[in-house]
């Protein structure tokens, strides 16, 4: 028997990629997606992508979607309350590993494998010290196709909101970005590849900046 993962989902290439690598692996029985949703405005937390689009990706990915509820404003207390139920349905469910998309920031990886410990529930880093930039090379030429949903405008144009994930954009970028956007650069929404049953369809909406950070909305 399969050890039972779940997939930490932001709707977006990396946690997208961390999937199909479990898959192909052959190792991982991966029984869902977990995403944290902001409940007052349904959409998928820190991305801003819509509901509806999330539930649609689950859909061609063939998994349940494992919805963690956070309120607005979101303070950390909430959160990590949050995710303690959630772990817990998980080890109801049988579920032994939790996967995510990181790809080098080591505090954040320390802050997974601390929430975790003692749960019984492992961490995974499928993606974890891989060259950025080979990274999202293999990704775009496995067939991956993605939408750049939201940037941080201090690090990079804002014009690059609502491009596709292709070599033009990432030629466009500074010198100082990463390739994958680690640092928080930008964000996508995945809509096509390897992991999916079937391309998803997406119009370009409303740009918005808040804070900083410039966000298109995608129906």
């Amino acid at each position: 028997m399969k050890p039972k993962v779940l997939v930490s989902w932001s709707t977006g290439k990396d946690s997208a990629w961390c999937l199909h690598l479990l898959r192909q692996s052959g190792a991982w029985e991966v029984v869902g997606l977990v995403t944290t949703v902001n409940v007052v405005f349904g959409r998928v937390s820190m991305h801003g992508v819509r509901e509806e689009l999330l539930e649609r990706q689950a859909q061609v990915a063939g998994l349940s979607l494992w919805k963690v509820p956070l309120p607005y404003p979101c303070p950390n207390e909430a959160y990590e309350s949050a995710m303690r139920e959630l772990i817990a349905r998980a080890k109801q469910a049988g579920v032994s590993h939790f996967a995510f998309g990181d790809l080098f920031l080591q505090d954040i990886r320390d802050y997974r494998e601390r929430q975790l410990a003692g749960t019984g529930i492992a961490p995974l880093f499928p993606l974890w010290g891989v060259d950025t930039r080979q990274l999202v090379g293999e990704m775009i030429a496995s067939g991956v196709q993605a939408v750049v949903s939201c940037v941080d405008s201090r690090q990079i144009p804002a014009a690059l909101v609502g491009h596709a994930l292709d070599e033009t954009f990432l030629q466009a970028l500074p010198p100082t970005a990463d390739p994958c956007g680690e640092n928080g650069e930008y964000h996508t929404f995945c809509t096509a590849g390897p992991m999916f049953s079937s391309p998803l369809r997406v119009q370009r909406g409303e740009v918005v900046e808040r804070d900083g950070f410039v966000y298109i909305d995608l129906f």
